[in-house]
This record gives structure tokens, sequence and C-alpha cells, in this order.
């Protein structure tokens, strides 16, 4: 089938799947059934090649942040910007860029890849950059055990040509340069003043102190002060101003910033770079403000036990409505369990106005045992719990805590009330 007639029907399929409110993936699928080599044809030829990004936690807001500080430099980048992290949601990102010849006008393609969709995507096509952030417990059901992410994860470095960047305080991650023989290998990471702050399914960071103060890393967040974050970046410190929310958040600018300096580094333009990083904001969903009826609404992505104990960490209950939305989709990862890994005695003073999703009384249950109190009587349907949330901290600033799944459709509701982007 020639590139054209893939291109018109690829597209065709997508507007469709828009108009009735489909997936993002759904035009990928159709497009790879008919043209497997479609991903590999359109990406071969960038100038400066493919970028993947992977890990457990933090893909999407890092992707976003790399795209910006990218473009601050002059790139034309090509990015999934929806978050759809399977490679078909790559060829659904495609076909909305191309033109009707099949045509990238973009310099490089930077992709937030799933840990397992990333193997078969590097096989395919090896990346010349491979930024992976971490290894924690997250969706078993379908990855297996933390060693076998792991390993998932060695298949994208190994297959990687100029460069790869690893979190030298994850000792899975670390551990990965040994296997890697061909490309240049840099690390990000924090002071060890600061690894109290983000603890880990293997403990707070204490196992990897040793470890990682041997290892030299390209940048370095020393200091989180407010709106305020100092880098160490070859030896100097830089202070910056953000716009970005969340602890983990703040610690993946500095894999932003050791990624971009191995794609530019002869023509790094610092200033631009700050000024753009001053700028960037959360992705959806992850810790992003809407402004609904007035007054903030912020929303969290939810999705491992990590996640959620840094999103407790971050974002200070005091003086805010809390909802919490569980659902048990496949994109959500189908065992729940380790919702009981999470301390939730943060919210015991204020407390939680609604819980909706799938799992609603699952996580009711949870709370319960932490003498959590419950404002609104459970409800499962997203919609009805929404509008009762709304209308039950009226003059309050919102926080809706959820999984994947759940925040596409509070998204949707949302999207009747303010300005939200809705994923398609």
């Amino acid at each position: 089938m020639s590139k054209p007639l893939v291109t018109i029907l690829g597209k065709a399929v997508r507007k469709a799947a828009q108009m009735r409110g489909g997936g993002s993936a759904l035009p990928g699928l159709f497009v790879e059934r008919i043209d497997p080599s479609f991903i590999k044809r359109t990406l071969s030829s960038l100038p400066h090649g493919v970028v993947v990004i992977s890990g457990t936690n933090g893909k999407t807001t890092t992707t976003k942040m790399v795209v910006e500080l990218l473009e601050s430099q002059g790139l034309k980048v090509f990015t999934n910007r929806t978050g759809s992290n399977f490679t078909r949601g790559v060829a659904a990102a495609l076909l909305g860029e191309i033109n009707i010849k099949g045509h990238l006008d973009a310099d490089i393609a930077v992709l937030e890849l799933d840990e397992a969709h990333a193997t078969n995507f590097v096989r395919v096509i090896p990346p010349k950059y491979s930024l992976l952030l971490n290894v924690m417990r997250d969706q078993l059901d379908r990855f297996g055990e933390i060693d076998h992410t792991t390993r998932l994860l060695r298949i994208v470095a190994e297959a990687t040509t100029n460069s790869v960047v690893l979190n030298r305080d994850d000792a899975r991650v670390a551990s990965i340069a040994d296997f890697i023989t061909d490309a240049k290998i840099s690390y990000f990471g924090l002071d060890q003043s600061l690894y109290s702050m983000f603890p880990e399914d293997d403990g707070l960071h204490g196992s990897n102190v040793k470890l990682a103060s041997k290892i030299k890393a390209d940048v370095v967040l020393v200091k989180i002060s407010n709106q305020n974050a100092t880098f160490n970046i070859d030896g100097q410190n830089i202070e910056t101003i953000l716009k970005l929310t969340g602890i983990y958040n703040v610690y993946n600018v500095a894999a932003a910033l050791a990624l971009v300096r191995q794609i530019v580094p002869d023509s790094l333009n610092q200033a631009a770079l700050l000024k753009a990083l001053s700028n960037v904001t959360p992705a959806f969903g992850r810790g992003e403000t809407l402004i609904v009826d007035g007054k903030p609404l912020e929303l969290v992505l939810v999705k491992n036990p990590s996640g959620f104990r840094l999103g407790l960490k971050s974002f200070k209950p005091n003086g805010f409505a809390t909802m919490i939305a569980i659902n048990d989709n496949y994109a959500d990862g189908r065992d729940m369990s380790w919702l009981w890994d999470v301390d939730f005695d943060s919210l015991k003073d204020t407390g939680v106005v609604q819980l909706s999703g799938i799992r609603a009384f699952d996580m009711a249950l949870r709370l319960q045992y932490d003498e959590v109190p419950i404002k609104n009587v459970v409800q499962p349907r997203l919609s009805k719990a929404l509008k009762s949330f709304l209308k039950a901290s009226t003059n309050q600033p919102k926080r809706i805590y959820c999984t994947y799944t759940a925040m596409l459709s509070l998204r949707k509701e949302l999207s009747k009330m303010t300005n939200v982007e809705v994923i398609k």
C-alpha cells in the first residue's frame, strides 16, 4: 500500500475516532495493522533521531519538560503528547502531525514509552538517546516483579546508540550501566540531604547512599524551597524558579536537564534553557491546576505506592477539599492491593470529602483503617461523585487524587465546566 494511501486512511480513522470520542490509540492500531513499517519509515529520517523516555514514574511530565527545553534550543520536536505510551499511541500521534505525503516536519522525536512496549519499539527503531527514570512497584499484574521491569529498561539502554541517561539514586537503574557497551553513560541525581524527601519501595534510598555517592552525576538536584530549586551542573549551582508543583516533578527536572545536555552539548543556550524551564507546567493530571467556579482544582495522578506517597507529601491537605477516585481498568493495573502500602495519616485532620471509581469501596476500607473520615457517601459513578464533590466544597480549593482512567473520565466531565484538554 502506498504511503499517501496509508496516510489518508489513517487520518480518516483518526478523525472518525475523535468525532465519536474514541481513544487516542485506535488510529495507531489501525495504521500498524495495514502498514507495520509506518513508524520506522516516518521517524527514520529525523536528523537528531529518536529519544526514548521510560521508567515507572514521571514519564509524562519529564517528556513534556524535555520537549519544551529542546524547543528553547531551536529544535522542532515531535512527541506523543497525549501520554498514550504504547507504540500504537506513537503511531496515532504521528498521524496527527504528518502531511498527506507522510512527511514529518521535525528535527527530533521525544517519546514517552511504557516499559514493556519500549522493548518492542527499540528493536525496530534504535533510539539515539534514552532516559531511564526509575523502577518501582507498579502494575505488577502486567509487568511482573520489579527485577523484570529492570530487565525491560536494560533492553532499551542496550539498544541506544549515542547516550543513555540513568538515575544514579535508583540502584536498579544505575546497575544498567554494567550492560551498556557502546553508548555514552551519564547520570542525574539528588543531593544526599534530600533523600528523606523521596521514599522508595525499597526504603527511602537508604541502601543506595554508598552506591550513589561514588557516581558522579551530570545534574544534581541540590535544594528545593517553595517554588525555587537549585541544581548543580558541572560543579556550578544554578537556581531557578519553577511553576512545577510536586517534589517528584522537581526531581525529574534534573533528569530532563541531564538528557538535554547530551542532545545539544556543543550549542546549548543556557539562558534560553533556564527561561524555558521556569515556564514549564505539569503535564495533564500530574499536579495540573484547573479553575472551576473561580477556585483552583488540582488533578494528581496516582498509580503505585511510591507515587501516592509522594503526592500526599508534596500536596499538603490543609485548606483543600480532597477527593480520591480509584479505578482498576487495564490501564490502571488490576491489582489494587498496593493501596495498603500507602500511609494516609496526613489526611486524618482534614478528611476526604468524596470517594469514587470502580474501587471506591476498597479505598473507603483502606481509609477506615487509618481513621481518615469520609464526609460524603461513597459514590462509584465518577460523574455523580464529581458533582457531589464540587457542591460540597464550593468555596474551597480542591484536589483530586486519581488513577489513570479515572483521570480521563474526570477530565471529560470537567471539560463541560472549564477550559481543560481532553485526550481523544
